[in-house]
């Protein structure tokens, strides 16, 4: 197969050649790999031959071939983003497409539903391309074994090549992408050749309130599998009713031969609850195993149980070890319409939060989360809305192991095809009830569920942000509830369309409403409970009145709280020349046209983690109600 530039005009086309989505486990070669890191994965991070092109068709055509004559490209960092590399437009938008007024587009099958737009992204002016190249040998724990490519997070469409052999394509730029390159893995000198256009047609659907960057932004690996290899790890703890004991079921995927798996689990002070042993290839289920004296998981007691996973061959050679932690926990919607976690009322002190660097932009550090953790617990905040994507992979541990509630949202948005200048005019809506576009954010939703399904943190998937609705969205709703009936779904956008909320949304969630309107709601016989997934928007000298919103939890079981806009100022520092002084630039600062300006910067802190006067607000009323 040969990779054809034409699939970035095509919303039916986002993987070509790319491995399912699977549980985010990490594998190890023994128990003592656990400190001194797998010996299965090798980091390609760091310094990669660069080229960038204005344009597809200024790109480098045959750089992928192993005899490719590089001498004249630079270098760039990898994970990092091409335009704060020196390439390129920064540009901060919030509802609009980065092209309005410059350049006409409707998404394809919008004007005629049996017809593409030929050249739409692969033939356009303002397509960006960054060509990577990247040469490394093997270690000797990786020769003979199925190897693995994982991209983390490319934005927005991904071609991969190597020793000049295509690879596969991908889209949707916040979850990870992974290619088998062993048909085609040399032990020494291996050519990756890595081509990422700005745009595609996933455009469309990622159009949220950010700075629009593009290029490989977080962590590349290559990972070897062992002749048997768990592929993906599915853990269903269920408490019983009286919330004092309950079971575990767990299934995994074995690739490659036949194995045994022996599994344990330990309680948080290291003493074995329970072992098993299994036998098998491809699904292997482990049968149910019961507990008494459960510790539930919570935000107050995040308690976390220890499994553990042993691979072995058919001679009894440990090939692998699995780690990993997980909760029991009830979510639990009842007939009186109110949200319970462990039997208890669900009160949301959330915030909404971008991944967010003022020297890296959405390149982010262990070092970050942490801090942000920190500043949750120490400000009451409970609850993290993953606006509006999925997030970096160890976010999702870090939650599980502070309490922090998560809304798992899908990497959708795409308010430019409904809201334009402030109107509402959905004529070129999608994914609407598009049925061209229902394979793309059915993949979304099920990369994100694939990914993180086995975190007790995430109370709600969410459909993603400001898409109106519309048939396909009722189609990722239907896919949740297929997969998964531990936890409810949230999406707000339905609010424009009534005749779906029976198929859309378990709450009724609504962005910046009035807590007049809110009581008007919940005083009508309502049919869901209240989430605020957006509110108080805290820009400039805001967040006053925050008293309005915290007595409504007083009064209204039903009303079950809100998720701040936003954690995290979004600028950038920049070198005054002037001043000879580091500041921080907001959208409109980097001679962008068009911009929405300092709607970047409503955070509760600035771009530099500084806590802004507004947080002594949130400490006090969210901690009214811990």
């Amino acid at each position: 197969m040969q990779a054809n530039l034409q699939w970035l005009d095509d919303p039916e086309v986002f993987r070509v050649n790319q491995l399912p989505a699977h549980s985010d486990h990490h594998y190890y070669h023994d128990t003592a790999e656990f400190k001194t890191g797998s010996r299965f994965i090798k980091s390609l991070n760091g310094a990669w031959r660069f080229n960038f092109a204005k344009t597809p068709a200024e790109r480098p055509v045959d750089f992928y071939q192993p005899d490719f004559d590089a001498t004249d490209f630079d270098t760039i960092q990898v994970p990092g983003h091409i335009e704060l590399a020196g390439y390129g437009q920064i540009q901060y938008i919030n509802t609009l497409y980065p092209w309005e007024g410059k350049i006409y587009r409707r998404p394809p099958y919008t004007l005629n539903q049996d017809q593409l737009t030929p050249g739409l992204f692969s033939d356009a002016a303002d397509n960006t391309v960054g060509s990577y190249l990247k040469t490394f040998d093997l270690d000797d724990a990786f020769k003979g074994q199925r190897i693995i490519i994982q991209f983390q997070g490319v934005e927005e469409a991904l071609y991969v090549w190597l020793n000049g052999h295509f690879i596969g394509y991908a889209e949707d730029s916040f979850t990870p992408s992974e290619f088998d390159l062993t048909p085609y893995i040399q032990d020494q000198g291996n050519v990756l050749a890595v081509r990422v256009y700005k745009r595609s047609t996933a455009a469309f659907i990622e159009d949220q309130d950010m700075f629009r960057f593009s290029g490989i932004f977080r962590d590349v690996n290559i990972l070897a599998e062992p002749a048997s290899h768990i592929t993906d790890l599915d853990i269903r703890p269920v408490p019983n009713a009286n919330l004092k004991s309950g079971e575990l079921n767990i299934t995994t995927k074995v690739t490659g031969e036949p194995a045994t798996l022996a599994l344990t689990v330990k309680d948080h002070d290291g003493r074995v609850l329970t072992s098993q042993t299994q036998t098998g290839s491809g699904s292997v289920t482990f049968d149910t195993m019961l507990f008494d004296q459960l510790h539930l998981w919570s935000p107050q007691t995040p308690y976390l149980y220890q499994l553990t996973i042993e691979v072995y061959d058919a001679d009894r050679q440990l090939l692998e070890v699995i780690p990993y932690q997980f909760g029991f926990r009830t979510v639990e919607l009842r007939d009186d319409k109110v949200i319970y976690v462990n039997n208890k009322r669900l009160v949301i002190n959330g915030v909404n939060r971008h991944e967010w660097n003022a020297h890296t932009g959405r390149v982010i550090s262990m070092d970050d989360m942490r801090a942000d953790i920190q500043t949750m617990l120490a400000n009451n905040i409970n609850a993290d809305r993953t606006c509006h994507y999925p997030d970096q992979l160890p976010w999702y541990q870090l939650c599980d192991e502070a309490g922090i509630y998560l809304m798992a949202e899908n990497n959708l948005e795409s308010h430019g095809s409904w809201q334009k200048m402030g109107a509402i005019e959905p004529s070129y809506n999608v994914p609407g009830d598009n049925p061209h576009w229902l394979a793309a954010v059915i993949d979304r939703a099920r990369s994100n569920y694939e990914w993180f399904k086995n975190h007790p943190s995430i109370i709600f998937w969410s459909l993603g942000n400001e898409s109106y609705a519309g048939e396909d969205i009722a189609a990722m709703q239907a896919f949740y509830k297929e997969h998964d009936d531990s936890r409810l779904v949230h999406y707000e956008g339905v609010v424009h369309t009534p005749e779906l909320k029976d198929r859309i949304s378990d709450v009724e969630s609504r962005m910046y409403e009035k807590p007049q309107n809110i009581v008007a709601y919940l005083e009508d016989n309502p049919t869901k409970p209240f989430l605020d997934c957006e509110y108080m928007h805290d820009m400039g000298n805001s967040l006053g009145g925050m008293q309005s919103y915290n007595d409504l939890i007083d009064k209204y079981p039903m009303y079950q709280g809100g998720f701040i806009w936003d954690f995290i100022d979004q600028a950038l520092f920049v070198h005054d020349p002037i001043t000879d002084q580091d500041v921080l630039r907001y959208g409109g600062d980097f001679d962008e046209r068009h911009s929405d300006y300092e709607f970047s910067g409503d955070g509760l802190m600035f771009a530099d983690r500084t806590p802004k006067p507004a947080m002594q607000e949130v400490k006090y009323y969210y901690g009214l109600h811990k």
